[in-house]
């Protein structure tokens, strides 16, 4: 803004309010604090440092409103640095210039001579302007600096992540968030969730390396019990690519969203991998692709009618001895398998037919199903996927 474009009025009164920067820095300060979690008692920020960054930047508007063109950005630029360095959350780096700039407008309009708050109100875009170029440069020197931080710090990365798959991302930009993990945009991506072996543990070690091999980009995070991620596939690895390269690393029970066409969409996909995990069997190391097993992943998100109905249908099965709970179960499972073929049964578990017909038979009485109704049928397969996925017996 030249000099020029201020009205005179302004200039004037701007000129008049430069000796006190020091005191408008400690008021603006003292309102951050008030009105900004993160500016009151952060241990990180402290005080003084917000009254020097609050002063120099209540120098640069009124000495550039003033017509000094020596003003420069120098100082601004460095808070937005520090701001990132520091943690800050976007949008309390954008509300404390916002109070800031109001703050002055404020006083401006208080301190005008009563036959100049006219004028001042007709110059109040340029005044905007003035704080709106400020907030800008903040605001680049912020990104900036939380891009280098996030290519270093996984911690922040983590942060990140989080804000795609929590649906938190609102202060900052998905667009933004993507070139910061280096994600892209406009492509397709799946969400990952691992479970982890132990409290705070990767369910996938190593798996950002393993997959940037294979020139695929991924961004990860830990949580207390699942390892989680977004990945962004690319012609030639999709998500049966992505599902193959996982099932080595798995420590436990995986899941993979559906394809996802927008970044926009990771909440929902990790909701979709979590179900696709709890869908696996516990204890193994199962990759499971939301949709590949829809009566599975159905029962996984509803926990408790899947454990309601495991028990209603196998409770007289679950309350047998653990021996011939296992038997009633592998032949349950094999024959309906198999197609409720008597001879695919008893090849899969090494026995006689016979033997088969009679464990069938047994499985009718205590169950109270006939088997050779297909509503019976289906009835005991969708009750004995349910007792897998919890684990029952």
């Amino acid at each position: 803004m030249q000099r020029a474009d201020v009205d005179p009025e302004v200039r004037e009164l701007s000129r008049r309010l430069l000796p006190e920067a020091d005191q408008l820095g400690v008021r603006i300060a003292e309102r951050l604090r008030e009105e900004i979690p993160f500016y009151a008692g952060n241990p990180v920020l402290g005080f003084d440092e917000v009254v020097t960054s609050c002063t120099d930047n209540v120098r640069y508007i009124l000495g550039k409103l003033a017509g000094d063109e020596a003003v420069n950005l120098d100082s601004p630029r460095m808070t937005g640095a520090a701001r990132a360095e520091q943690g800050a959350p976007y949008a309390a780096v954008l509300q404390a210039f916002r109070l800031g700039g109001r703050f002055l407008w404020e006083t401006l309009v208080e301190r005008a001579d009563p036959e100049a708050r006219d004028v001042l109100l007709l110059a109040a875009a340029d005044i905007w302007a003035v704080t709106d170029d400020l907030a800008a440069s903040v605001t680049d020197a912020y990104r900036s600096a939380l891009t280098d931080r996030a290519r270093r710090d996984g911690q922040m990365r983590a942060v990140l992540v989080g804000s795609l798959l929590d649906g938190e991302g609102e202060d900052a930009p998905i667009g933004e968030t993507a070139g910061l993990l280096d994600l892209g945009r406009g492509g397709e991506y799946v969400v990952v969730s691992a479970e982890s072996p132990t409290p705070g543990a990767e369910g996938l070690p190593d798996v950002e390396r393993v997959l940037r091999r294979s020139n695929v980009v991924s961004a990860w995070r830990l949580d207390h019990d699942h390892h989680e991620g977004v990945v962004g596939l690319r012609r030639g690895f999709g998500v049966d690519e992505v599902v193959e390269a996982l099932a080595p690393l798995a420590s436990g029970r995986v899941g993979v969203s559906r394809v996802l066409q927008r970044l926009e969409d990771a909440r929902e996909g990790r909701r979709q991998a979590r179900v696709a995990c709890a869908a696996g069997t516990p204890g193994s190391t199962a990759v499971v692709q939301f949709g590949d097993q829809p009566i599975a992943v159905l029962l996984a998100s509803s926990p408790d009618q899947a454990r309601a109905l495991a028990e209603a249908v196998l409770a007289p099965v679950l309350a047998l001895a653990p021996d011939d709970r296992a038997v009633m179960v592998d032949t349950a499972r094999a024959w309906l398998e198999g197609g409720g073929s008597t001879s695919v049964a008893a090849k899969a578990l090494h026995v006689h037919r016979n033997t088969v017909r009679y464990r069938v038979r047994r499985l009718e009485e205590v169950t109270g199903r006939d088997l050779a109704r297909p509503v019976d049928a289906a009835e005991l397969y969708v009750a004995l996927e349910a007792a897998r996925i919890l684990g029952l017996g």
